[in-house]
């Protein structure tokens, strides 16, 4: 059996199935399968209800019904197979469409997951659109839903552009489709359908370029230098899908020239980026960047459904939520961002981490720390810990690099599930972000634990690391 054949017999078992319960995450990746599998199964004509949840644990599971819908769990599932075990469920009652590391269970339960495969640069969202496409050629409009879903899992980051199959049957899809525009060699930076070019260039910080990131006037400076119009007639500013061809060239020259002068690499400076030309101009759902962004605002503020909402093409109601989440949500991360810096974190040899108690929700927690990176040494991988409201003996531990580190051998999933379970927690995630619940009487140990655990990575992938 191959991963085809795992999709084709998940279509078909949906197909034979009455009555579906998708269970899903609460990010970006999960809110896009959510989207993809409900709107598919729909045209199905087969009944589908759904349930978000933040995580799959012991906490959460009263959430998921014990009826006798098929269950898809999507974006999760994978790796709390004991879970649903332990509730109770038969291999005939649960589907998991998942793309994180699979634990070993004494029921074997039917699963659609990229990773054993080998690609591991695919997220559920991907999966989910597999098996829509295979359900009905129809569903080939829900790529443009999985690509979002694939960059906001962040599987475009670290090889700046989707690769495998997301990139090759996915994108394709998506082309043919003509619901998505590649650009193959663009600037890799976030904002580019919203923000001035001279704010989209200074908050980019991957690659870092001395005098322009985190300093907004100095990339207005620049761009002035390079004589590029940043304003229109009326005064208001230009964002970078707005101007020539000739002037994002000119951009791209003297960044590049910058890197080296300053002796820095130019491999980060350009990616293949995803566009939407069937959006409106100037929205975050113009690209996938930020459209991604706002599912995950939807998400992070216990509003998943209006996330799917918008997915399904609501530009009215859920939009205008969606875009006031957005906005607050952008107004907190920049509070925590600056909360961090100001505070300060405590360095270790390999790792550098924070308490912020109680002040940040936890689902926002990690993408603060992201954010916080390139303020800090980036070298060392950054540890951020907060309170759970729903259980003061709980901490969450949310944890972020960059592809730099994660090539000298950094595996942060791996590092935190493997410490949490020594606390009796749980942790998962990827190589460059990844996030963990430990008992709070354990923090400074399990700190101390990851921050040994990320030694041996490095010792391992260069033994002459000291």
């Amino acid at each position: 059996m191959g991963f085809s054949d795992d999709v084709k017999a998940a279509a078909e078992r949906i197909a034979a199935a009455p009555e579906i319960t998708i269970i899903s995450h609460i990010d970006a990746d999960g809110i896009a399968s959510e989207a993809i599998l409900s709107l598919a199964i729909s045209r199905q004509e087969i009944h589908v209800r759904s349930v978000f949840v933040r995580q799959l644990e012991p906490l959460t599971m009263p959430q998921v019904p014990s009826d006798a819908t098929l269950k898809i769990f999507t974006d999760l599932g994978a790796g709390q197979q004991n879970l649903l075990f332990e509730r109770g469920f038969l291999e005939n009652e649960v589907l998991i469409v998942d793309h994180h590391v699979s634990q070993p269970c004494d029921r074997q339960y039917t699963q659609v997951n990229c990773l054993p495969y080998g690609h591991s640069r695919m997220s559920a969202a991907g999966v989910s659109y597999l098996i829509a496409k295979q359900l009905d050629k129809v569903n080939i409009d829900l790529a443009k839903i999985a690509i979002v879903g694939n960059v906001g899992d962040m599987m475009a980051r670290e090889t700046c552009g989707l690769v495998g199959p997301a990139r090759d049957i996915i994108v394709e899809d998506g082309v043919r489709h003509k619901s998505v525009e590649v650009r193959k060699k663009d600037l890799n930076c976030y904002g580019t359908s919203t923000r001035p070019i001279h704010l989209s260039i200074a908050y980019n910080d991957d690659p870092f370029i001395k005098g322009i990131s985190n300093n907004p006037e100095g990339a207005r400076q620049f761009l002035k230098r390079l004589g590029i119009r940043q304003q229109n007639k009326d005064g208001r500013w230009l964002v970078w899908e707005e101007i020539p061809v000739e002037d994002r060239r000119t951009i791209i020259s003297a960044l590049a020239e910058q890197l080296i002068a300053n002796g820095e690499r130019v491999d980060r400076l350009l990616a293949e980026t995803y566009g939407f030309p069937d959006e409106i101009p100037r929205t975050p759902l113009r690209n996938a960047q930020e459209y991604a962004t706002m599912l995950n605002a939807c998400g992070r503020w216990s509003k998943p459904q209006v996330g799917s909402s918008i997915l399904r093409g609501d530009r009215g109601i859920a939009y205008r939520e969606g875009e006031h989440m957005l906005n607050n949500h952008r107004a907190i991360i920049r509070n925590l961002l600056q909360y961090i810096i100001d505070s300060g974190v405590k360095e270790l040899e390999y790792l550098q981490y924070i308490h912020v108690g109680g002040r940040y929700p936890d689902t926002i927690v990690g993408i603060g720390a992201g954010m916080a990176l390139s303020k800090l040494n980036c070298a060392k991988p950054i540890l951020v810990m907060c309170e759970v409201p729903e259980d003061t003996n709980l901490t969450k531990v949310s944890m972020r690099t960059n592809e730099r580190v994660v090539e000298k051998g950094v595996d942060l999933q791996q590092a935190l599930s493997d410490a949490s379970a020594e606390y009796g927690g749980g942790g998962g995630g990827h190589k460059i972000a990844a996030g963990a619940y430990i008992p709070r009487t354990a923090e400074q140990e399990f700190v101390n634990r990851v921050n040994r655990i990320l030694g041996e990575q490095f010792a391992a992938a260069c033994p002459d690391h000291r």
